[in-house]
């Protein structure tokens, strides 16, 4: 059976790109982002920016990808988070996580 236009799988997908300020280099931050993406079925990269915040980019359901970033403003152990900007964008249909 078809599925109506716009309730397609990919249309229920939301992407949120995080971009992750403080100490959160070398502290196992990308890591831990792939390890519970990867459990939550969410596709994304994260890579270190060379001004020393993290980026990442979750794509999946919004709960999903909600308590990813719940996670980017905790960090793992070691972190410390300052800020967090999120910028909401239109999913590119990525499948995935990898770690740049």
């Amino acid at each position: 059976m078809a599925q109506e236009p716009g309730t397609s799988a990919f249309s229920q997908q939301v992407r949120t790109r995080a971009v992750v300020r403080g100490r959160v280099q070398g502290v196992f931050f990308r890591d831990t982002l792939r390890s519970q993406a990867l459990q939550r079925g969410v596709s994304g990269w994260a890579r270190n920016r060379s001004d020393g915040t993290l980026e990442a980019v979750f794509e999946g359901p919004r709960p999903d990808v909600s308590s990813l970033v719940s996670l980017c403003r905790r960090g793992p152990r070691g972190a410390e988070v300052d800020r967090v900007e999120t910028f909401d964008e239109p999913p590119e249909g990525l499948t995935g996580f990898s770690i740049g």
